[in-house]
């Protein structure tokens, strides 16, 4: 029996920061939410944490519409935000230094080739409820989730972040994490889902963190995530301005200034080109 001719080939690339990968749609056919679930699907796509599709931007230099992989459209995404940078200056003609629209918000970015680095201004940490939105203040508030009190902390960069700290002393992966995490991306304190974190502060130059990212699940790293949990860690005078963020996929570099305003950086590794064949 001979293979069901293919109606179309759509070009993408690829890279990860520390494991956490993305595609960047280089087709100009308009994505939809039932391509980017399956384009992202594991094992029946080709796979990655989420897609990056370019748009005309009247209030930067480009846009960039982040697609969670379950089809969702995310506010902000620190990792993502920099493979789109990388991409941009590698294969669209940009410069090193540039800014991009999420749609939600503005962010600049500084492409550093011979370093293998992208560093974005993330914007400001938000700790008022409305504008992460929490339906009620956490800040260290104790929930019930599972079986188990959690101390929790809700806080936005352009995305809502919910963190749970753990003294230095514990072992991460000896949690549920992976279950409250789940029970929390959709717990009604969060109207519109939650990114949720898992932390201890090793030093004041140093946090480790679990993350199970809103729309994908658990993942090797997190841009947003690492803003989300040094700010709070920073708020709380836990750490001090300069924090380097462990994750299982490796380490980010998180500068929070005195106004709250954050900077991420971190490295980006280009996977490769690739086709997908839609139906």
């Amino acid at each position: 029996m001979s293979n069901k001719k293919h109606s179309e080939t759509y070009k993408l690339w690829k890279a990860h920061g520390l494991g956490n990968d993305y595609l960047v749609w280089e087709s100009s056919h308009p994505l939809n939410s039932n391509m980017v679930q399956r384009i992202c699907h594991r094992h029946q796509g080709i796979g990655s944490d989420g897609i990056l599709e370019t748009w005309a931007s009247d209030e930067a230099d480009l846009g960039a519409r982040i697609w969670n992989p379950d089809g969702s459209i995310a506010e902000k995404s620190g990792n993502g935000l920099r493979i789109f940078a990388w991409w941009a200056h590698h294969r669209a003609g940009f410069g090193t230094e540039f800014s991009v629209d999420t749609g939600f918000d503005v962010v600049q970015c500084l492409v550093k080739p011979t370093e293998g680095l992208v560093k974005i201004e993330m914007g400001a940490a938000k700790f008022i409820p409305t504008e992460i939105p929490c339906t009620e203040e956490l800040w260290g508030t104790e929930k019930q989730i599972g079986s188990r009190m959690l101390p929790l902390w809700a806080v936005s960069m352009g995305n809502p972040h919910c963190v749970s700290f753990f003294p230095a002393a514990a072992d991460l992966d000896s949690l549920n994490w992976r279950a409250w995490g789940t029970e929390l991306e959709v717990a009604p304190l969060f109207p519109n889902r939650t990114n949720v974190q898992f932390a201890k502060v090793l030093d004041r130059n140093h946090i480790e963190i679990r993350i199970w990212e809103r729309g994908a699940g658990e993942t090797s790293a997190s841009g947003s995530s690492s803003c989300a949990v040094a700010a709070i860690a920073r708020k709380m005078g836990w750490v001090d301005s300069s924090v380097t963020m462990i994750m299982p996929g490796g380490e980010l570099s998180v500068e929070i200034k005195d106004d709250f305003q954050v900077i991420l950086e971190g490295p980006v590794t280009v996977i490769g080109t690739m086709e997908w064949f839609g139906a």
